[in-house]
């Protein structure tokens, strides 16, 4: 698939390789870019363009996108891997910044809230605004490549408190109905999943008492989930206690809620940021999607968002894969007191995280040698094992370090 544009920079329907080829060969049309492949034309042409439409499946850890046409086909899919390091990067720093200043000025006045965009009102948390930055930053690029038309978000409104508190979910009018629905907590669920006895297998007793047991001891970080409660007997629950009685039981630990609050302040931003998306939710995608009989992956929740449900044919078999990073290292030097100076200039003529091609492979710089030798990595950041280790000679440089490291692979049949 072949993305082109007109000689105004408008974006027009796509074309297949084939025609993309004659019009390169013709001079009709130039390369804007490589990944994903697009053109712009040379001449004039008419602006007509069919209804596209733009499902997205929103996700603090990724995103996934696709475009269908009017014909139910597909014509791009994406899959965006955005960024989570943000908060211990800045921790990180906090600490190095604090141990200068005990250091090099412990006669200056300890100094908090003095800046003004940390006590702004309606404030984002850096981590915030750079996954709801992320999810823009994607629907303004298929804009500029395809005609969209339609655009559909998969929102999510998660209540914190119920997936704390599962008992709530009783209110019919409010919740739907959970798991615990009719008992009074999470232990009546258990004892009555249970059949009130005992699950150790080895027990001989004729207790007929029978108690509730955290899997993952509550000391430990232990959810009071029913997935992480078995029902035991007292002498039992006792002997594991006191160690005389061991189960290999695999529980649970206590989740943490960071992603689900952070999808609701990205859902409320991007309905604010773009009106005029329509709004869908998670469990018609899922539904879509199985109806569609298509694997469970963040692309094909875009597929399924994006074509309601009916089936499709791909157009592209190419997936891009997108993995957002900082724009650069700023880090000068590292060491507890800064003693080891890091290069953060190019070196003959590269820089990390820059697309190079090295025998015919696309790769991305992990590490460089000023002895002229480099590491190469892949976009999920796994080394490579070349033998022997590449030149920086031997290389192409594709293009230079972005905010976002940008590869296309093919969708899995």
């Amino acid at each position: 698939m072949v993305y082109v544009l007109s000689n105004m920079g408008t974006p027009l329907m796509p074309c297949t390789s084939a025609i993309g080829r004659i019009l390169l060969k013709q001079k009709k049309a130039r390369v804007k870019m490589t990944v994903p492949f697009t053109i712009v034309l040379n001449y004039d042409t008419t602006h007509y363009v069919q209804e596209l439409t733009l499902g997205v499946d929103t996700g603090s850890a990724k995103i996934g996108t696709a475009v269908v046409n009017g014909r139910n086909e597909v014509v791009y899919v994406s899959e965006i891997a955005i960024r989570n390091d943000i908060t211990k990067k800045m921790t990180q720093r906090s600490k190095y910044r604090r141990n200068r200043r005990n250091r090099k000025t412990r006669y200056r006045q300890a100094r908090w809230l003095n800046r003004g965009n940390s006590i702004k009102t309606g404030r984002f948390s850096p981590t915030m605004t750079s996954k709801i930055n992320s999810h823009c930053k994607e629907i303004r690029f298929v804009s500029s490549i395809l005609p969209i038309k339609n655009l559909i978000i998969e929102t999510a409104s998660f209540d914190v408190h119920a997936l704390k508190n599962p008992e709530v979910l009783k209110d019919l009018y409010l919740y739907q109905h959970g798991i615990n629905y009719g008992f009074a907590n999470s232990k009546a669920f258990v004892l009555d999943r249970d059949g009130h006895k005992c699950q150790n297998k080895t027990c001989k007793t004729k207790v007929k008492r029978v108690e509730t047991h955290h899997i993952i001891f509550r000391s430990d970080g232990g959810s009071d989930e029913p997935e992480n409660l078995i029902t035991l007997c007292e002498s039992c629950h006792d002997g594991l206690h006191e160690g005389t009685v061991v189960l290999k039981l695999v529980g649970k630990k206590k989740s943490t809620l960071s992603h689900a609050t952070q999808m609701n302040s990205i859902r409320t931003q991007l309905l604010k940021i773009f009106p005029a998306a329509k709004e869908t939710f998670g469990f018609i995608t899922k539904e879509h999607r199985w109806l569609m009989e298509l694997p469970k992956t963040h692309y094909n929740d875009a597929v399924a968002i994006s074509s309601r449900g009916k089936n499709v044919s791909f157009k592209t078999d190419d997936l891009l894969v997108k993995k957002c990073v900082s724009d650069g290292d700023y880090q000068l030097s590292k060491g507890i007191r800064s003693e080891q100076p890091i290069p953060v200039r190019k070196i003959s003529g590269f820089r990390k995280f820059d697309k190079v091609k090295y025998k015919g492979e696309y790769y991305l710089i992990k590490g460089r040698m000023a002895t002229g030798y480099a590491i190469l990595m892949d976009i999920e950041g796994g080394k490579t094992d070349l033998k022997p280790i590449p030149k920086f000679m031997l290389m192409k440089r594709i293009s230079a370090r972005k905010s976002w490291m940008i590869f296309s692979k093919k969708i899995a049949a």
